[in-house]
């Protein structure tokens, strides 16, 4: 139960800091960067860019990332760890507001970009353009923030799992696994040599 949810920890870590690195790129790299093209560059860029991630390398992590949040909670809740619980449960609830406002904003932007029609027959550039960018930059940083925010929960609850993980195994350890420094600590003192205490040149004893 315990390789299951550290497991299940690690890999919800994972993707979900995978989906906080990609939001926050585009926050801080492509759309300021974007936002110094023209009209055409940018709107045949983002149509460009909406269909180009739509694979299995976005789409794995960026789906998967919620049942595996529920599966660590349910781990958490039934057995080990609930230290972390609290934790696990704020991520979840970061990743589905994040979910939330990509599936009902930042997608039905994306959509009616689309449906502009490709940039050599768009009338009115940047009527469509205007339509688009500022919410829709608006709206990710709000989504990257929210993923962050998740991922960095996960991690802390991590650390609080392998804290009480590394708790428990001292404790049920046996004498003969626990750490040297105990082991030394409870043995005897060496006991004195018998006979006579050799004396040096100097004392006038006899030399050995």
């Amino acid at each position: 139960m315990k390789n299951l949810q550290q497991a299940t920890l690690v890999l919800t870590a994972l993707a979900t800091g995978l989906m906080a690195g990609l939001f926050a790129a585009f926050a801080y790299s492509v759309m300021p960067g974007l936002s110094r093209s023209s009209d055409r560059t940018f709107v045949e860029a983002m149509q460009n860019i909406n269909k180009a991630i739509l694979n299995p390398v976005f789409m794995l992590p960026f789906m998967t990332a919620i049942p595996l949040l529920a599966l660590a909670v349910v781990l958490a809740w039934r057995g080990h760890g609930r230290a972390a619980l609290p934790w696990l449960i704020a991520a979840l609830v970061l990743y589905l507001v994040a979910f939330m406002v990509t599936s009902g904003i930042n997608v039905p932007l994306n959509d009616q970009l689309a449906k502009a029609g490709s940039p050599d027959r768009v009338k009115n550039l940047a009527a469509a353009r205007e339509d688009f960018e500022d919410s829709w930059v608006a709206w990710n940083i709000v989504r990257a923030l929210l993923h962050t925010a998740s991922f960095g929960c996960l991690l802390w609850a991590l650390i609080i799992f392998g804290t009480h993980r590394s708790q428990d195994t001292a404790t049920t350890a046996p004498p003969a696994l626990r750490p040297l420094a105990t082991a030394a600590h409870s043995a005897p003192a060496p006991m004195a040599p018998a006979g006579p205490t050799p004396q040096g040149p100097w004392t006038g004893g006899p030399r050995w």
